[in-house]
């Protein structure tokens, strides 16, 4: 069974989640910014999901998840939820 495990940040604007990986890929710590912005629960983690097989996350997830490189941050990405940077942390 596929698995990955991954990061993301939430937050309500595209406007800000492209500020945000502007700051990522400026030298800004992931996880300090999902501690600082992210308006879901696992920014007490710095984003962390755990770890999840295809089919547990939105299909927007899912595509860039199961199909994207490891270790680049994607977004933003939209969903019902808002607006997300992801990273994936692994992968197997």
């Amino acid at each position: 069974m596929a698995w990955a495990t991954a990061r993301h940040i939430l937050v309500e604007s595209e406007e800000k989640c492209s500020q945000l990986k502007t700051e990522i890929e400026g030298g800004i710590a992931f996880e300090d910014a999902a501690k600082t912005n992210s308006t879901c629960p696992s920014s007490a983690q710095g984003g962390d999901l755990g770890k999840f097989s295809p089919g547990q996350m939105v299909p927007e997830f899912d595509k860039a998840v199961f199909n994207g490189d490891v270790g680049v941050v994607y977004g933003p990405i939209k969903t019902q939820f808002g607006y997300h940077l992801l990273e994936v942390t692994s992968r197997g």
